[in-house]
């Protein structure tokens, strides 16, 4: 599926190497204030090229909005928008178009479609997630509304808690052809107790799912989450006063539904699969051989995910207030 959300809805489109990725938001509200300048502090948080951690890949990503917004304000109708390749490198895969990359998706879409687009992974390229910040800003005007705001920040980059070592970490990393990961965390804040279904749409499931969409998380939790399974009923409880909650083990989730707090998720990402190093795969027809992938990747994808899944948080929870409305 390339479509997400039920009230809140977007498509996405475009490859790594296509000429555009973009997405049709339907659903949205009208009468949200809405430009490209509301999309650029956005797209460059996520762009390549902008400092040694990154891929050096050089893409401008200028959005456009092809429709759905009139005078500055959002009509109601799909709201339309995409971003321009202008920097693809298509022949610095030619060398391993059939061969499976290790930690990539090229065995499973092979496996899936019976063809692939060699060139950088196509939709299982990040490059993709252009598509989800492009929706997620949308979809961050309308929260901005309700006053709900998200923030993202790293906790850890390959076990590494101290964030001035982040960087050291990364270039040593890059400098011995290899690559690192690390946990990012995400907060939601003025979110309204009432969000989310109590079976099979939990506001928590729903984040979980939307988290594991993207193509380097590899693990979500919730408020206290696996540590919780090392508590005591009495320690893991979140108390209430007068005043409202006491606590926030449950990160701000009770049974599938936004209780008010702020609303706390972790994800872990993998190490970027594009490294350097040799490492053993086969070929299209089975034959067993090395690899090392050239080209232009990031040694660690943590620095530009966090806006990535920050919008995805607010996909989720746009979601949520129009299935709130709907329902009331």
């Amino acid at each position: 599926m390339n479509t997400f959300g039920r009230f809140f809805r977007c498509t996405t489109f475009g490859e790594s190497h296509g000429r555009a990725l973009g997405c049709v938001v339907d659903g949205c509200l009208p009468g949200i204030l809405f430009s490209e300048e509301d999309l650029l502090p956005l797209l460059a948080r996520r762009r390549p090229g902008m400092s040694p951690l990154s891929s050096p890949r050089k893409e401008e990503d200028k959005p456009v909005i092809l429709s759905g917004v009139f005078e500055g304000k959002t009509t109601g109708t799909p709201v339309a928008m995409i971003v321009y390749n202008s920097d693809q490198r298509s022949g610095d895969y030619d060398a391993i178009k059939d061969l499976f990359r290790p930690g990539h998706a090229d065995y499973t879409y092979q496996s899936r479609y019976g063809i692939r687009d060699h060139r950088g992974g196509g939709r299982s390229s990040g490059r993709e997630t252009v598509s989800r910040v492009l929706a997620g800003g949308l979809a961050m005007k309308l929260l901005e509304k309700e006053g709900i705001t998200i923030s993202g920040s790293i906790l850890e980059i390959h076990g590494e808690t101290n964030p001035e070592r982040f960087e050291e970490i990364i270039i040593a990393a890059k400098e011995g052809g290899d690559s690192v990961g690390g946990i990012v965390e995400i907060k939601i804040s003025g979110c309204p107790a009432g969000i989310g279904s109590p079976v099979f749409e939990k506001l928590d499931s729903a984040l979980a799912s939307a988290l594991m969409s993207v193509g380097a998380v590899k693990g979500v939790e919730i408020g206290d989450g696996f540590l919780s399974a090392g508590k005591f009923g009495s320690e893991n409880n979140d108390c209430m006063g007068k005043d409202g909650f006491l606590s926030n083990h449950a990160g701000g989730i009770l049974g599938g539904i936004s209780n008010g707090e702020d609303i706390i998720v972790r994800f872990a990402v993998k190490p970027t699969p594009s490294i350097k190093k040799e490492q053993k795969t086969v070929s299209v027809s089975g034959e067993e051989t090395l690899i090392s992938t050239g080209g232009r990747h990031d040694p660690c994808i943590v620095p530009r995910v966090v806006v990535v899944a920050e919008c995805m948080a607010a996909l989720v929870i746009a979601d949520g207030i129009l299935a709130k409305k709907a329902i009331r």
